[in-house]
């Protein structure tokens, strides 16, 4: 049983993603920070559904406090699926935008991802297997206004997957993105009713959770081992 570590696992996407890894067999942890009560609901369903699974909860913007945390988790073996997930919004036009709400944004994403993946790297890379799914946004894709630091952060995911994938393809791990569109979830209904959905998104409907589920399950599977280094959007045809 791989195992495999979701961060953001308490969202309406990293919920999904955590339901349909545990489907396919993998022990799951269901990282949250803020929201650890809903990470522990999460991992309970999948529990309850004949999986295996846990919550756990830390800073990623905090190195220390990950690494921690991390080491934690290494201690019943590597973590051979990361879905880098957790992402914020603290969303102000670029000429009103206060230093800290790019600093954070910026925070959670980037080096968040690095505090996370990297110290994962090695343990995985002993098994020769791997699948590391950053998951973006079409916001970086095509910018949003209000937006510059979010599609900044998750732009940068970009860079990172591609160099990240040269330097493990040779191990058996693959490193891909993938940016969602607009998906179903509360938040999505206060900013994005339906006559606006119909205008933006040439399907003319919402993403649902499940379908970036689908796609990130695929490619933390065996039959995507070829592919890496990739940037897959999943946004009814907005870009």
């Amino acid at each position: 049983m791989s195992r495999a570590l979701i961060t953001g696992g308490s969202g309406v996407i990293g919920a999904a993603i955590a339901h349909l890894l545990a489907q396919a067999g993998h022990h799951i942890y269901v990282h949250a920070h803020a929201n650890l009560p809903q990470a522990e609901r999460v991992a309970a369903e999948i529990i309850a559904k004949g999986g295996a699974a846990q919550a756990v909860c830390f800073d990623i913007t905090d190195h220390a406090q990950t690494a921690q945390a991390l080491a934690q988790i290494l201690k019943a073996g590597p973590i051979q699926i990361l879905v880098n997930n957790a992402g914020i919004h603290d969303d102000a036009v670029l000429p009103g935008m206060r230093q800290e709400q790019w600093a954070r944004v910026i925070d959670v994403s980037l080096n968040g991802f690095f505090n996370v993946t990297q110290p994962l790297l090695l343990p995985m890379l002993r098994t020769r297997f791997g699948r590391i799914i950053n998951i973006s946004s079409v916001a970086a894709l095509m910018g949003n206004r209000g937006q510059a630091n979010y599609a900044a952060a998750k732009a940068g995911l970009h860079g990172a997957t591609r160099a990240l994938a040269l330097e493990l393809a040779s191990r058996g791990i693959t490193v891909n993105t993938v940016a969602p569109g607009i998906i179903a979830s509360p938040t999505a209904e206060k900013s994005f009713p339906p006559e606006v959905i119909k205008k933006l998104v040439p399907m003319q409907r919402a993403g649902q959770p499940e379908e970036v589920a689908e796609l990130v399950a695929f490619l933390a599977s065996e039959r995507a081992s070829y592919i890496s280094g990739q940037l897959i959007s999943i946004n009814g045809a907005m870009a």
